[in-house]
């Protein structure tokens, strides 16, 4: 293993800092827009074309809101939302830290838009543990799509067989080990310790 492309979002944050709920759990109470309104009006529709570069987060966004919650603005929503999907798991990131000091390079490998991409990177300061990500928008496709793992293969220097990967889908996973990537399914209460086993093994295509 040269390379460890890391996913976000089951593996390395999990919903809000204060309690690990979902993000959205109390979107109605604090901002008066339901959970299942937003899904059907914005994610259901839109989202697809969105997380995968086609089209921007805040114009579209902004159309729904001024339908469904005019008081509300695409900043005030994006806000609320980025920051209620941010508990990071701190366990991982420090035996992450041991595996880059021992010449590992880290990558993010992740289903986002570019927002909240800058918002990982910057704001939540995971460029300090990383030094990329690939991510969907970026990329144009995403998991589990084999497109990704080629563009995010080619974009990182190195070859397939070279590069690990922790994801809690298992539907990423098969795709990651098809290409030939050494993928491991990530689940509630593993360690790095517990992945190192699996990274030692032959790779499974």
């Amino acid at each position: 293993m040269k390379a460890l492309m890391v996913d976000v979002d089951g593996v390395l944050v999990h919903g809000r800092p204060a309690d690990g709920l979902p993000y959205f759990t109390y979107l109605e109470r604090d901002l008066g827009l339901t959970r299942e309104m937003l899904q059907q009006a914005f994610f259901k529709p839109y989202w697809a074309d969105i997380v995968t570069g086609r089209e921007q987060i805040e114009p579209r966004l902004k159309s729904v809101l001024d339908r469904i919650a005019p008081n509300i603005t695409p900043e005030t929503l994006m806000d609320y939302w980025f920051e209620n999907d941010s508990r990071l798991d701190r366990q991982l990131l420090e035996g992450l830290v041991e595996y880059r000091n021992k010449g590992v390079t880290l990558f993010l490998a992740t289903n986002q838009e570019h927002r909240r991409a800058a918002y990982l990177m910057e704001r939540l300061g995971l460029s300090e543990y990383f030094d990329g990500i690939f991510y969907s928008a970026a990329l144009g496709h995403k998991k589990p799509s084999e497109d990704f793992f080629r563009i995010a293969t080619e974009r990182s220097g190195y070859e397939r067989h070279e590069i690990a990967f922790i994801d809690d889908s298992v539907e990423n996973i098969d795709a990651a080990q098809r290409f030939g990537w050494n993928a491991l399914h990530w689940t509630s209460g593993m360690t790095l310790e517990t992945a190192n086993s699996h990274f030692n093994q032959p790779i499974r295509l």
